[in-house]
């Protein structure tokens, strides 16, 4: 298995024209049916954002409310434990998109006609930008299970917009976004390693390791 480092040299070597040619293949139209957004069967959204990102739609003056970084993320469940009271203690890597009560992403809404929008679209994720398609790197995600379709890096995950024809322009966009991430995905995880000390939570505390060192739930620095 290679590296992370030589992992990040390979996805900086990735070519926008080959992504393009492979999503074109695949072909992808979004039909705004909320299902990346929404809560499955089992489990609650999530989606991987980066601290940037959360603290790009904390500043941003786009919106009617201010959020804080409670209101964007949550820490990452997996790893975590219950506590009797019905929360979460114990230590996690990296923060998901906050969900609301029926654990849809909270940036979710659907019209009456149920059509779904992202209120925060502009400023989503690049995990949200990218979906439904991955790259086949080890270092990189693979969004919402196995993939379902593949052509050279590209993998696709389940999608009903899947298979619908797309433009170049719109392909070599989506290129574009797909590299980014697949490159900031690696250089977070490298980051994530580099920066990685054990701590000892309290009891009925959350401690979250990402980039930039361990923090409380609220994003805020861990200081022990």
């Amino acid at each position: 298995m290679q590296s992370l480092e030589a992992e990040l040299d390979d996805a900086r070597q990735l070519s926008i024209a080959d992504l393009a040619d492979a999503i074109e293949s695949i072909g992808f139209e979004c039909t705004r049916c909320g299902a990346c957004c929404k809560a499955d069967d089992a489990d609650d959204h999530t989606a991987t954002v980066f601290p940037d990102e959360v603290r790009n739609l904390e500043e941003s003056d786009e919106y009617d409310e201010e959020y804080d970084w409670r209101d964007i993320a949550r820490p990452m469940p997996y790893g975590l434990s219950a506590t009797d009271d019905g929360g979460l203690e114990g230590e996690t890597f990296e923060w998901a998109l906050q969900t609301d009560d029926c654990g849809d992403c909270t940036f979710y809404e659907e019209d009456e006609s149920g059509t779904g929008a992202c209120t925060a679209h502009d400023d989503r994720p690049l995990i949200c930008r990218t979906y439904p398609f991955s790259v086949a790197l080890a270092g990189t995600s693979q969004p919402m299970g196995e993939a379902v379709d593949e052509a050279g890096m590209v993998r696709a995950h389940e999608c009903e917009g899947l298979g619908r024809d797309i433009s170049r322009d719109d392909a070599e966009e989506l290129a574009r976004a797909l590299k980014e991430r697949a490159v900031r995905e690696l250089e977070e995880a490298i980051a994530v390693r580099d920066e990685y000390a054990p701590v000892d939570p309290d009891p009925g505390e959350v401690v979250v390791h990402d980039s930039e060192g361990a923090k409380r739930a609220d994003g805020t620095p861990l200081e022990k």
